[in-house]
C-alpha cells in the first residue's frame, strides 16, 4: 500500500472508451481513485452504483472519481452503461498500476489461492498528494465514507 502524505504515482491506462487516461490529467482537483475486483459481480456493483447515487455531492465539491479493475475495456463500457455511471472506468489488463498502488495481492476464497485487487480507495488531493487510504473497503457504506473524509479538505 501506498502511505498518506506521500505523491501519488502518475500512470496511464484505457478508459471504457479506449481512450488514454493519466492520474496527471486530473491535476487541480480532488480525486477518488478506487480500486474494485471485478465489473459485474455483487460488491463492485454496489460499490459503483452508491458512487453513482452520490455523485452529485462529488461534483458539487468538485471531485472526480475514477475507478479501476482489470477488467478490459469492453468490460467496462457494459458495466458503465449498464448501470449509468457518470465517473471513469480504468482497464489496468496487465495489473501494473494495481501492483504500483499495492492493490494486487494473494487472496483466498473457498479454500482457494489466487491473485486479485484488494479492495482499497485513495484520496488524492489537488496537487497529487494521497491524502487518505481506505483498505478493507465495505462496498455498502463506502461513498459516504469518502464523502466524510471530502468534508475535512
Amino acid at each position: 500500500m501506498l502511505a498518506e502524505k506521500t505523491k501519488a504515482p502518475d500512470f496511464e491506462l484505457l478508459d471504457e472508451n479506449g481512450n488514454p487516461r493519466r492520474l496527471a490529467d486530473y491535476k487541480g482537483s480532488p480525486v477518488v481513485l478506487y480500486f474494485y475486483p471485478k465489473d459485474n459481480t455483487p460488491g463492485c456493483t454496489t460499490e459503483a452504483c452508491n458512487f453513482r447515487d452520490d455523485y452529485s455531492a462529488y461534483s458539487d465539491a468538485q471531485v472526480t472519481i475514477v475507478g479501476i479493475s482489470t477488467d478490459s475495456v469492453k468490460s467496462h463500457k457494459k458495466f458503465k452503461e449498464k448501470y449509468a455511471l457518470p465517473f471513469t472506468l480504468l482497464a489496468d489488463t496487465d495489473h501494473k498500476v494495481c501492483e504500483q498502488y499495492g492493490v494486487w495481492a494473494e487472496k483466498h476464497m473457498m479454500g482457494k489461492k489466487y491473485m486479485g485487487i484488494l479492495r482499497t480507495t485513495y484520496l488524492i488531493d489537488q496537487d497529487g498528494n494521497i491524502v487518505r487510504v481506505f483498505e478493507g473497503v465495505k462496498p455498502a457504506d463506502h461513498s459516504q465514507e469518502v464523502l466524510q473524509e471530502i468534508k475535512k479538505l
